[in-house]
């Protein structure tokens, strides 16, 4: 049970920190907090001018790819403990490491493909009404 529990708990936390970027400002304006110009503005901190990743972008990215590793250690520890075989525990292992990756990649994926949606949709359109542009 803690295996899948910590599997979840990894990838979410992973698949969070890489897409921060885009869901932060996702999730400021549809509580009201901030407006289409701030979103817009808070996104094109991480992304270049023809849309393409930026620094802060591929900071958030790295420091996910940090979380996974903690995640695959910790799991690492656990698995030690236990009374497998050394052969099992080596596939264990494995098998963690790409399950992991797999969640998280998808979870981020979703989320991308979600906050361009949610972008396109109703930031944008905000930031035009506020800037008057038609």
């Amino acid at each position: 049970m803690w295996k899948a529990y910590h599997l979840i708990k990894v990838s979410f936390a992973a698949a969070l920190t890489g897409i921060i970027c885009c869901i932060g400002p996702v999730i400021l304006f549809q509580f009201g907090i901030i407006g289409g110009i701030y979103a817009i503005s808070f996104a094109d901190f991480f992304y270049s001018d023809d849309g393409s990743i930026g620094f802060g972008a591929v900071l958030l990215r790295i420091i996910a790819l940090i979380v996974i590793v903690f995640g695959i250690r910790s799991y690492n520890k656990k698995e030690d403990c236990t009374s497998n075989t050394k052969k099992q525990k080596s596939i264990n292992k494995i098998l963690f490491g790409l399950i992991l990756l797999v969640f998280t990649l998808s979870i981020f994926m979703t989320l991308d493909e979600f906050s361009s949606i949610y972008f396109d949709e109703y930031i944008v359109p905000q930031q035009q009404i506020e800037l008057n542009i038609k």
